[in-house]
């Protein structure tokens, strides 16, 4: 059966209501040992048994499905910081949203990690180098159509980023310790006409402007969350 194609009109998503938090929903936050290196290599090479929460958007766009990449790039600091860019307002998909850097999987790429590692290189300057990539979460499927494999990894500082201007406006980077912590998590629901949307928000202030996280990225990272508390 084909799902139906939602249309949903331009909207602010920091003004859709909040329905639930980490802090109600009584979760835990992350524990400090898998938010090191280490922690992390060790959870890719032994996975335990764990569900992803997020799969699939209600699709709301009239395009054919298409497979993208997106590279969660955690910069190896005195903490593990995730690298998010700000999409340019001109693009034709999730245009001005916080995003991780990636894109549509090109057939000459061999894999959704070649894909991941070559669209970060071309939008933000990253050096294929400086990753080291520790494995993929499950495929995440975009209200867009595209079909998203979410590759994580870890970078080692000394790089200089050179951003692409047609596709990023700025790059920045979010503890992970707090994007792994649900008392920042909050869950959004909206009834358009009936169809019903919600996803998750998780707003980070960097002293100078909030980048409201929300959507498909925020998303992803629940399911990593899920994957680190398992």
């Amino acid at each position: 059966m084909t799902e139906p194609v939602v249309h949903i009109p331009p909207f602010d998503p920091r003004t859709v209501p909040v329905v639930a938090t980490g802090t109600s929903e009584g979760l835990a936050p992350a524990a400090a040992h898998r938010l090191t290196p280490d922690g992390l290599r060790s959870l890719f090479e032994a996975p335990p048994i764990w569900t992803p929460e997020f799969v699939r958007e209600r699709r709301f766009a009239d395009r054919e499905p298409a497979d993208a990449a997106v590279l969660l790039p955690l910069v190896v600091r005195d903490e593990l910081k995730l690298l998010l860019t700000q999409r340019t307002s001109t693009l034709s998909t999730h245009s001005g949203q916080i995003a991780f850097p990636g894109g549509k999987v090109d057939p000459e790429d061999a894999d959704a990690v070649a894909a991941a590692l070559r669209e970060a290189h071309e939008e933000i300057g990253l050096p294929a180098q400086n990753v080291e990539v520790l494995g993929t979460l499950p495929v995440y499927i975009t209200g867009t159509a595209f079909h998203v494999t979410p590759v994580v990894a870890l970078v080692q500082p000394g790089f200089v980023l050179q951003p692409n201007p047609h596709e990023v406006d700025d790059v920045f980077e979010v503890p992970l310790g707090f994007l792994m912590d649900p008392r920042h998590h909050r869950r959004h629901l909206m009834n358009l006409n009936g169809t019903v949307r919600e996803w998750y928000s998780m707003p980070w202030h960097d002293g100078q402007h909030e980048r409201f996280i929300w959507g498909a990225t925020a998303g992803m990272l629940r399911n990593l969350y899920r994957l680190l508390t398992a």
